[in-house]
């Protein structure tokens, strides 16, 4: 909640992503930090509100994250997503509002989850497979939009599709074809 109040306060356009949106919109699961998914331009703004309220703060890796740190809480501060994925303003935009632990926050549109957990899984990160398909067997998607956004990635999202159709999880046909 110090998070939320931090960026709102800021002004900050964000979006909550990782385990936060997937537990959130997918499947329940644990996590052990706080993925915040901003504008690049607003990732100097996001650590000063941070900071603000008393989070130590690191520019980790100047190209995609920043970090913030306060007690037991770490706070990814992420701008740039593998796969050259931002935060535009299409996605802010599509942006839902769901319970998390019992409050309200903006996560990022499920279509767009899926987008970028099939883009970031690798052999290190195998649970962001798994997060997608929660995602493809829970979330009510917007298939136009889903195969719009797919376009950064095409490979990937289509290898998931035809992975969840192997694994029961309803894909439309037409999709696949589309894609």
């Amino acid at each position: 909640s110090e998070v939320v109040e931090a960026l709102e306060e800021g002004g900050i356009h964000y979006v909550f992503i990782g385990g936060i949106a997937s537990g959130g919109l997918g499947r329940p699961r644990s996590t052990h930090d706080i993925d915040v998914f901003v504008k690049p331009e607003e990732n100097e703004l996001t650590l000063r509100a941070l900071a603000k309220r008393g989070f130590t703060t690191e520019k980790t890796d100047p190209n995609w994250l920043y970090k913030a740190f306060k007690e037991d809480v770490l706070v990814d501060v992420i701008f740039k997503s593998k796969g050259e994925i931002y935060l535009d303003t299409e996605m802010y935009h599509r942006m839902i509002t769901a319970e998390f632990h019992g409050k309200q926050l903006r996560l990022v549109a499920p279509e767009d989850l899926i987008i970028i957990k099939a883009v970031a899984h690798s052999e290190l990160t195998p649970g962001h497979w798994h997060d997608a398909l929660a995602l493809l067997s829970h979330a009510n998607l917007d298939w136009d939009y889903l195969i719009r956004r797919a376009r950064r990635a095409p490979r990937r999202v289509l290898s998931l599709l035809l992975y969840a159709q192997s694994s029961d999880i309803w894909v439309p046909n037409s999709i696949i074809h589309d894609l």
